[in-house]
């Protein structure tokens, strides 16, 4: 598949903070270079407010974004799949790449608390896309 974008779906239990920060950092940092999805495994009724704050504050408006279910197809359409927090309700599938990031979980803390979790999770996404999509141009 000549020159195919890599897409990648980033998993937590409410798809409220972790998922949708890092989905939003992905889409900031790699543009139109990978394809991003994310989802939760029990997915809250809207995005964490101090998630949205944080993210806020280095530019990147999450505000219409809303917790999206974890579905099968979602899985199988990915090429990366990272897990924050979700464990084993992730389906797995020869042939995917899977990682596991370690992050605390945002929910029910105020930006304060948030604002380090969103900055580890900016430094693990630019490693991310030296991977998958390194910015050929630079």
């Amino acid at each position: 598949m000549p020159d195919r974008k890599p897409s990648v779906l980033f998993v937590c239990v409410h798809n409220a903070g972790r998922s949708q920060m890092a989905a939003a950092w992905l889409n900031h940092l790699a543009g139109d270079r990978v394809e991003v999805r994310s989802a939760g495994s029990a997915p809250g009724r809207e995005v964490n407010p101090a998630a949205v704050e944080a993210m806020r504050e280095v530019g990147i408006d999450i505000s219409a974004e809303t917790p999206k279910a974890l579905t099968v197809d979602a899985v199988k359409e990915s090429d990366v799949c990272v897990t924050m927090g979700c464990g084993d309700t992730c389906p797995v599938f020869p042939g995917k790449r899977y990682l596991d990031w370690r992050l605390e979980d945002p929910a029910g803390r105020g930006v304060e608390a948030v604002r380090p979790i969103r900055d580890e999770i900016k430094v693990l996404v630019e490693g991310l896309i030296a991977e998958i999509a390194p910015d050929k141009a630079g």
